[in-house]
């Protein structure tokens, strides 16, 4: 018995020896192939689960006694080759600090996105798209002499905008709302000059796979049209309107065109971005990625529909819908006004008709907090991950203010300060969305075969 027992210890002890000869050689490919089989019993805080199901020498979980915490730098080459092998496609493949770097610059760009947003929201509102009467695609020296600010004012004098709407204003009034929109075109050839050189840069460092370089070259395409777009709008607004009781102001469709595509820039860098820096979702375990599953299912359908309702906030300013019916719950004295189908063809309706446009927005804004508050109530029986569930908490209460945002700014007349913050709140409610979305999507098969079956308490 005594020799048994031996025989029995001597075993083990060669086994550990063996596989701890594999950790430490770090040349041949043999070394490193080794390693694989064995990846999980150090590298994963739940190594004795995985052990346990996948590999036999569950037996001598015993010995797995302090082997969670065995240096992780022993494995970083086999974990590279796992993933590599099963499935998980970086972006940026030339190390950590590249995907931080990357990183930092995708977040900076899709920040910078943002702000031109809400400046393009504050130049709208006070009326100041319209002050410039020419566009140039490199951009101009502003005024200098009284001069040329002259020269400038003359120019917009021949505006319908200045001949109706604001005729007898003087040159200081002039100024600022020039000010405004020239700050806004200036400030988008700037975010083209911070995009282009970081990426040239990266480019010839080789940080950036070529996967990467196709999305963010489209998304760069994309953004130098942006201005083609923002002229494109512009220009509508300095036509003649067809009556003389018409405000001049752009065309609907193109406002919404040119929102539509700045908020596409957006949700494509802020993606790509949290890709880079977070190539795997967050996980724990099988049932933690299987709820995760469910909350996909339901959170692509709202995310659909908070889309739907930012497009639709375009329509309502192209058409200064905000200016009407500034009463809730009711339109004026009824919950329907009589006139939202006086238009032929009848889609004109939902796109020009004020009171169409508005009641849309109201039904569709509506839907997106009865949406997300049905997700958050469907994911409270669920069984995901911490940070899933608080993100939906966090969505569910943007949504509630962003509905509040925009009721106080309807009741209000539509203020600069509320108008502003009302289409930023959309932008925040849509990152949450992505978000939402990035986390909860399928890992790659390499983490799916490292995670036990059921989570631990955290």
């Amino acid at each position: 018995m005594f020799q048994s027992r031996v025989c029995s210890l001597l075993k083990r002890k060669k086994i550990i020896d063996c596989l701890a000869s594999n950790v430490k050689g770090t040349s041949g490919a043999a070394n490193e192939a080794s390693l694989v089989p064995y990846r999980f019993l150090f590298s994963s805080k739940h190594a004795r689960n995985c052990v346990r199901g996948t590999y036999p020498f569950y037996r001598f979980r015993s010995l797995l006694k302090g082997v969670d915490n065995f240096p992780s730098r022993y494995m970083s080459t086999a974990a590279i080759s796992m993933e590599n092998k099963e499935g998980l496609k970086l972006l940026v493949t030339a190390g950590p600090r590249a995907q931080k770097m990357v990183g930092i610059w995708l977040f900076g760009s899709a920040a910078w996105v943002f702000s031109m947003v809400v400046l393009g929201g504050i130049t709208r509102l006070t009326r100041s798209g319209l002050s410039m009467t020419d566009w140039k695609f490199t951009g101009s020296l502003p005024p200098i002499t009284d001069e040329d600010w002259l020269l400038e004012f003359e120019k917009y004098k021949q505006s319908p905008e200045y001949m109706r709407v604001n005729k007898g204003m003087n040159i200081e009034e002039f100024k600022f709302i020039y000010w405004m929109e020239y700050a806004h075109r200036m400030w988008g050839r700037a975010l083209g000059i911070m995009f282009a050189l970081p990426f040239s840069y990266f480019l010839r460092k080789g940080f950036i796979t070529v996967r990467l370089g196709l999305r963010l070259s489209a998304l760069f395409a994309l953004g130098a049209g942006q201005g083609l777009i923002g002229w494109w709008m512009v220009k509508s607004g300095l036509e003649e309107p067809e009556s003389e009781y018409v405000q001049p102001k752009v065309s609907p469709y193109r406002l919404a065109a040119h929102l539509t595509s700045a908020f596409v820039i957006y949700c494509g860098l802020f993606w790509t971005a949290l890709t880079v820096v977070m190539p795997e979702p967050p996980g724990e375990s099988l049932t933690w990625v299987h709820g995760a599953s469910k909350v996909k299912r339901l959170a692509l359908p709202v995310s659909f529909i908070v889309g739907i309702t930012a497009i639709s906030g375009a329509f309502v300013a192209g058409n200064d819908a905000g200016h009407a019916y500034n009463t809730f719950p009711k339109m004026g004295d009824s919950w329907v006004p009589d006139d939202i189908f006086s238009m032929r063809p009848l889609v004109r309706n939902f796109f020009e008709n004020t009171s169409t446009v508005q009641l849309d927005h109201r039904i569709l804004a509506t839907a997106t907090l009865i949406s997300i508050c049905g997700l958050w109530w469907k994911s409270r029986k669920l069984d995901i991950h911490p940070a899933v569930r608080s993100l939906i908490g966090s969505t569910m209460g943007m949504a509630a203010l962003q509905v509040t945002l925009g009721i106080s700014t309807l009741l209000s007349y539509v203020p600069v300060s509320l108008g502003t913050a009302h289409q930023a709140g959309a932008l925040t409610l849509l990152t949450l969305v992505i978000l939402l979305n990035h986390i909860v999507r399928r890992p790659s098969l390499s983490l799916l075969k490292s995670l036990p079956p059921a989570s631990r308490n955290i």
